[in-house]
């Protein structure tokens, strides 16, 4: 299996339902290092840029791990990127240094999937709500490889939760994230 980094956004993970269960199911994989960020820092002042970043350089693979918050990720994983993802590093002449890694958004949300889509009350599909993370992943050369989502975390029964769990630990142990498996595929 390919190193791979889930880098977590949650800032309640042993509240979640869908997130922490998700993670714990991987938990004693090897080659995956799951990396939160609310646990790690305190503040957004205290992120370690070269911390992050190394971590970025060593794994093949990274995934953007949170819940959807307002249509967006919580705010740490929008700092993270404002810091990390600095010019020399991520982009620019030099900043090549991510480009060519393997790249997924995983997300779940509150509402159900059918909210997601014109006409519905949220107005717009999940992929256009995280067009601005797909758009910093393709611009700092990492290739996109989708967005696995697991909708309705408020009232998710077992048996979808199990679903979801199964279908997250086949893209995790794939070798070929092979984007058949996704639940939901960005377009």
């Amino acid at each position: 299996m390919k190193k791979t980094l889930i880098i977590v956004a949650h800032p309640n993970i042993a509240e979640s339902k869908v997130n922490k269960a998700l993670l714990d199911s991987i938990k004693n994989e090897p080659n995956i290092t799951v990396h939160d960020l609310y646990a790690t820092y305190k503040t957004v002042e205290a992120i370690d840029v070269a911390k992050e970043q190394a971590l970025l350089v060593e794994h093949e693979r990274i995934i953007f791990q949170f819940p959807l918050y307002w249509y967006s990720s919580p705010a740490i994983l929008k700092e993270w990127q404002d810091k990390v993802l600095g010019y020399g590093f991520a982009y620019g002449p030099e900043g090549s240094k991510i480009a060519g890694k393997e790249s997924k958004i995983v997300v779940s949300t509150g509402s159900p999937e059918y909210a997601y889509q014109a006409g519905a009350y949220n107005n717009f599909t999940l992929s256009e709500y995280l067009r601005p993370l797909y758009s910093t992943i393709v611009f700092t050369g990492m290739e996109f490889k989708g967005i696995f989502a697991a909708y309705g975390a408020m009232k998710l029964t077992e048996k979808s939760l199990q679903q979801d769990i199964s279908h997250y630990q086949k893209i995790l142990k794939s070798e070929d994230w092979d984007t058949s498996l996704l639940k939901f595929l960005a377009n």
